[in-house]
């Protein structure tokens, strides 16, 4: 069998690295997402980084635009980390929680207005206890930040999608879109799509500091919204491995080619159908598990009608919680997509001993060993088949080897405490930084210089 042909160049991503000397603990204001149960995806991101910013010895006041609910246990009760809570009553449900479409802007403008009901109480904490930093985690269009305090605290936005990316693929691919949603909600989603872009455009280049959370979303950000390389530093997002059990176990049979996400636009999901295809015709004892949802804007679950029955299923949504599970009966994640920030089912893959092929564009793939990881060009599923054949051939012949290989990738990159200490430094030398040149001026902003690229 061959091996695929050489993938493009990776980007020159700097690390996050261990063993620094700690920072010194800041007084943080947390706004935006509130986590609500231990699980993966953002809210699993969310506790994570809360947990290790606190473990940190940073004092943490989180303000939450919805009504108070149960929290992590691993989150709740730790003498550094305090909640303020909104009065946002949206339910699942209800007259204008039905349908995802309404259910997603229902729900935003529930958080705006809960969010600047929250501005005074962050205002009076202020004032009786001033905060070093406010940091803006996921929703960098969160307006809970009294407009005043912006000049004399510095807002760290920690985005983790673009909607100009969303709005640029969901154009690109609108013949697909066409297949499982209405020009109505087409143009809808357009629409809502366009005005936060403008709003998340104005929020960044403001931030004195952004957080990309891989070099290709950094570089993105750079061309849609003007974000200045040197306001910027780059740090992925972390994966708690200890939801994932023992990478110790064989090869299936057949082996399993796992491609988990959403079913949606920018997800590369009609080259996934080409691969399946492309592995039947070539005899390759393997089957391919599609396992996602669809996402508030695009629904491409009739581009899965293509996946050929005889060694390809699509298993549909699951919850995060069953994500381990899933990835346990897996030997092989591939991920297809056209463009991608992060993807963090390429380190949940890792964590869980499974070996990735992904795409250039991809963000979690920027600076994975080969040993576990292929790269390949987006939109070319003879590569990616190419790929997998030779991945399933390299795993045959060491399995343990190659699964142990994975999990330490995933430990080496994305553990939590690797990455909220490159968080902890980011905010520490912003700080800093601003100190140092607190008499240099309106027009100057030297707290962000020495932050580019890196968050060693």
């Amino acid at each position: 069998m061959t091996a695929p042909a050489d993938p493009p160049a990776e980007r020159g991503q700097a690390t996050v690295q261990s063993g620094a000397v700690a920072p010194p603990p800041l007084h943080i204001a947390w706004i935006g997402f509130a986590p609500a149960e231990e699980s993966g995806g953002v809210p699993g991101i969310a506790t994570d980084l809360l947990h290790g910013l606190a473990a940190l010895g940073h004092r943490i006041d989180c303000f939450f635009p919805s009504r108070e609910h149960a929290l992590p246990a691993r989150i709740t009760g730790i003498e550094n980390v305090t909640y303020v809570w909104g009065t946002s009553t949206w339910k699942w449900d209800r007259w204008y929680s039905r349908g995802r479409l309404r259910a997603f802007l229902s729900s935003l403008a529930a958080r705006s207005l809960a969010s600047l009901r929250l501005r005074e109480e962050v205002t009076r904490r202020h004032a009786t206890d001033p905060y070093d930093v406010f940091y803006q985690f996921s929703n960098v269009e969160n307006l809970s930040i009294p407009r005043g305090l912006k000049r004399s605290v510095p807002v760290v936005a920690h985005p983790g999608q673009s909607s100009a990316d969303a709005l640029r693929f969901l154009v690109r691919e609108r013949r697909l879109s066409f297949q499982g949603r209405s020009a109505y909600a087409f143009a809808l989603a357009v629409a809502v799509l366009w005005s936060r872009m403008r709003v998340q455009r104005r929020q960044i280049r403001r931030a004195s500091l952004v957080i990309c959370i891989s070099e290709i979303f950094r570089e993105h950000l750079i061309r849609d919204y003007g974000l200045r390389e040197q306001a910027s530093v780059v740090v992925p997002n972390p994966v708690r491995l200890d939801r994932f059990d023992s990478v110790d176990r064989g090869v299936g049979d057949p082996p399993t080619v796992i491609v988990l996400g959403r079913i949606a636009t920018g997800k590369g999901v009609e080259d996934v159908v080409a691969v399946a295809r492309l592995l039947l015709e070539q005899g390759v004892r393997a089957r391919v598990r599609v396992v996602g949802g669809t996402s508030v804007w695009s629904d491409y679950t009739k581009v899965l009608d293509g996946l050929p029955a005889e060694n390809s299923e699509y298993a549909g949504h699951v919850q995060s919680s069953e994500v381990p599970g899933e990835l346990a009966r897996s030997d092989v994640l591939l991920q297809a997509s056209r463009y991608e920030a992060f993807a963090l089912t390429v380190a949940e893959a890792l964590a869980a001993g499974v070996p990735v092929i992904g795409t250039s564009e991809v963000g979690a793939m920027e600076q994975l060993s080969p040993a576990v990881a292929t790269l390949t060009r987006p939109g070319d599923p003879e590569q990616m088949a190419a790929a997998v054949v030779a991945m399933l051939d390299r795993l045959a012949a060491d399995p343990a080897g190659m699964r142990a290989a994975a999990r330490a990738e995933a430990e080496r990159l994305f553990a939590p405490e690797i990455v909220c200490a490159g968080v902890s430094s980011a905010l520490a030398r912003l700080t800093a930084g601003r100190s140092r040149a607190a008499g240099a001026g309106p027009d100057r902003d030297p707290g962000v210089q020495e932050l580019t690229g890196s968050a060693s």
